[in-house]
C-alpha cells in the first residue's frame, strides 16, 4: 500500500487506466468476435460491414497506446485477408 501522496495519486491513476484500457480492448475484441462469427456463418455481406467497425476499433486501441502498432496492423491485415477469401 501506498504510503506517499504522489504514490496514492499514481495508485488511483493506475487503476482508472486499468479500466480505460480493457474496456477498449474488450471492445476491440467483440468487434473482432463479430466478424469472425459472420466469416464463420459465411455471411460476406455481415462480414464486409463488421471488418470496418472492427478495423475502427483496432486502430482507436492501437492509437490509445492499448495495443501496439504492429499488433493492430496484423489483426487488421488478418481480419481483412480472411473477409477477401469469403468471397
Amino acid at each position: 500500500m501506498a504510503n506517499v501522496q504522489s504514490a496514492e495519486k499514481r495508485n488511483r491513476q493506475r487503476i482508472k487506466r486499468r479500466q480505460r484500457n480493457l474496456a477498449h480492448k474488450t471492445r476491440m475484441r467483440s468487434a473482432e468476435k463479430k466478424v469472425r462469427s459472420a466469416l464463420a456463418a459465411k455471411n460476406s455481406g455481415e462480414a464486409k460491414s463488421s471488418l470496418d467497425e472492427a478495423i475502427r476499433m483496432i486502430a482507436r486501441a492501437a492509437q490509445r497506446g492499448v495495443i501496439k502498432r504492429e499488433t493492430a496492423s496484423r489483426h487488421i491485415s488478418r481480419l481483412t485477408l480472411a473477409v477477401a477469401r469469403l468471397k
